[in-house]
Parts: structure tokens; sequence; C-alpha cells
């Protein structure tokens, strides 16, 4: 199978409806929008409670089911085994946060991987539990201010590192694991147009900014995602079948500085602590230049 341009137009139909109870600026609105648009209607996903389920439940006009935060790996295996023993051929999705799929999800989606089901799951990576409140999660990045890790005299943010969930996936040897970015519709379709014709369990990690949680000006989301990924803070990249691709290489990293200092949560950094991200998105950058075009030794 060729695998489609990144660049190739979207002709299907507007499935998203107009209007949504979305927060002001929310990436997952256009990241749902996008996704519906390239699965097209003969679609059926799920959720699990968080800000996807709350703000788009009735947006999304296709099949849906959900479920509580443990239970998406188990429900779209359920729905995608039913399709397949009445001789259905639909897109599942499982449309997850970080939440129900880097923590109290990770159990069911890893068994779901293991088992290789014929599914997509999509995490919307907002970087917290923000339906919520605002609390840390397994994907909020070091010194991130959040409810529950609050900056004060004895605190300065979240205290441990983001988890490289796409690379823990791949771990899984599943066909298809990549990253995407709302800031780069593009990559994004193209990503989703691949691994809609594959056979399999399929792993999409989407950066998706919440100006609500992470304190920025509404207007300038797509601005904060972009310069995440020029920063390298959020690589672009995919791996098909064990063999890794940067799908987008700045000519040069950006400061982190640019993108973390447009966001509330980030305000109390001082010079040591940019130094040290900064330090983990160079030093990861290389990484993955060096891994550029071969096959992971996983």
């Amino acid at each position: 199978m060729s695998k489609p341009s990144a660049f190739q137009r979207v002709e299907g139909d507007e499935i998203m409806a107009l209007g949504n109870s979305s927060c002001q600026g929310c990436a997952h609105a256009t990241l749902a929008r996008i996704i519906f648009k390239v699965l097209g209607r003969n679609t059926v996903y799920t959720s699990v409670p968080g800000c996807i389920w709350i703000a788009l439940q009735g947006s999304i006009p296709l099949y849906w089911r959900g479920t509580v935060f443990e239970g998406g790996g188990a429900l779209i295996s359920g729905i995608a085994n039913g399709l397949e023993a009445v001789g259905k051929d639909m897109n599942v999705v499982g449309f997850y946060g970080d939440g129900g799929t880097a923590d109290i999800g990770l159990q069911a989606m890893s068994a779901a991987a293991e088992r290789n089901e014929n599914v997509l799951w999509i995490c919307a990576d907002n970087e917290a539990y923000m339906n919520t409140g605002g609390q840390r999660s397994g994907l909020t990045p070091i010194y991130a201010s959040t409810t529950t890790t609050p900056v004060a005299s004895e605190s300065r943010g979240k205290k441990s590192n983001k988890k490289n969930l796409p690379f823990i996936m791949a771990a899984h040897n599943i066909p298809y694991v990549a990253t995407a970015s709302v800031a780069y519709p593009n990559d994004l379709i193209g990503k989703l147009q691949y691994a809609k014709g594959i056979k399999g369990f399929k792993y999409l990690h989407v950066q998706s900014p919440c100006p609500t949680g992470w304190g920025f000006d509404p207007a300038r989301t797509i601005k904060v995602a972009r310069l995440m990924v020029e920063s390298g803070i959020w690589p672009l990249y995919e791996i098909n079948e064990g063999n890794f691709k940067l799908t987008y290489k700045p000519r040069e990293l950006k400061p982190v500085r640019e993108a973390l200092s447009l966001q509330g949560r980030f305000r109390h950094l001082d010079d040591s602590e940019y130094e040290y991200i900064q330090g983990q998105a160079v030093d990861r950058w290389r990484q993955l230049l060096d891994v550029d075009g071969k096959k992971l030794p996983l």
C-alpha cells in the first residue's frame, strides 16, 4: 500500500456540526473536525469521561458509545470484534484524552494493542485532566503548574517528566504509531489517511493545547502549538512497522522559552529550569535525528 501525500486534500463531507460547548480556543474541536472529515461517515467512535465527551457530545453525528475511564480499550475491542463477526467493515475509533490514555486507561489500551485489535486510538493530549479542573496527568510536562502540582514555597510545579507514550506504544510492535499537532493539519491529515487503510492497532498522539489549563490567550492556540513543534518540545514523527521517520524537520530549533513564555502554567520558570527543558529538547531532537529513517531496536 502506497502512502498518500501529506498534502492530499480532504474531499469528504463536513461531519462535525456547527457549534459545541468547548472552551474558546480549544484545540479538541479543531482536531475533531479534521479527524471525522478524514474518516468519513462509515465510522463508530468511542470516548471516556473528559473534555471530548462533555464538550463535543452531540456535535459529531456518528455512531457513538462511551464508557468509564479505565474501559476504553475494552469497549473499542468489543465493538471492533462485534462488527467483524457480523461482517461490517467500519472505522472503529477511540477518541480519548491523556488521562483516559496514559493513566487510568493505559492497562486496557495496552491489552488491546498487544492483541493488535483493528482500531484507531487517538489521544488528544492537552497534558492534564482539564475537564475536572486541571489536575496533573502522566502526560503533564515537568515544572508545569496544575491544581495538584501548584507553585509554592516548596513546589516548582510537576516534579517528573512526561511519559514518552508514543514509544511505549511502539514497543507493543503495533503496525503504526505517529505524533501530530493541530498546528500542522496537512501532516495530521496524511497520517490519518494512512492509518485508515491499515489493519490492526493504530496509535495517533496529537498535541491539543488548552487555553484554559495552559493559561494563554485563546486566539494563540495554533501559535502555541506551532512553537512547541518548532522548539523540539513536540516532535512530529511516525513509526511504521517499526521504521522511524521524522515527518517535519525545522531547519533550526527555536528556543523553548518562545513557546513556554506564552503559557501561564510556566510563568514561574527561572533560568535554570528553562535551561533544563532546553537541554531535554535538544538532546531528544538529536536522538531522533540519529534514528530517523531507521528501524527502531524495540
